[in-house]
């Protein structure tokens, strides 16, 4: 995860926290954390890097609409993440 930019990494954490979101729901929930528009020429690249670095698995709900599904390296790159900050709460 340290080759992630703090803007993936929280991409990461929406999509491991939903169910096959669409890129309209990952988008959602992130202008709702960062208070502000995300444009599509943001979200998407990095989306796409995500499933470019097996974080993240990408399919077609429709022929417009894509999902997104975090894949067991994501979701073990999220847990090593957060035992790491964990050390640093605990002491």
């Amino acid at each position: 995860m340290d080759d992630l930019t703090g803007f993936q990494r929280d991409l990461l954490y929406v999509i491991a926290g939903a169910d096959q979101p669409s890129g309209q729901d990952v988008k959602g929930e992130v202008e709702t954390y960062y208070n502000s528009e995300i444009n599509h020429g943001r979200l998407y690249p990095n989306l796409d890097t995500l499933v470019n670095k097996d974080f993240v698995e990408k399919g077609q709900l429709d022929r417009r609409t894509n999902y997104y599904e975090i894949s067991d390296r994501g979701q073990q790159t999220i847990e090593q993440r957060r035992e790491w900050e964990q050390q640093y709460l605990d002491g």
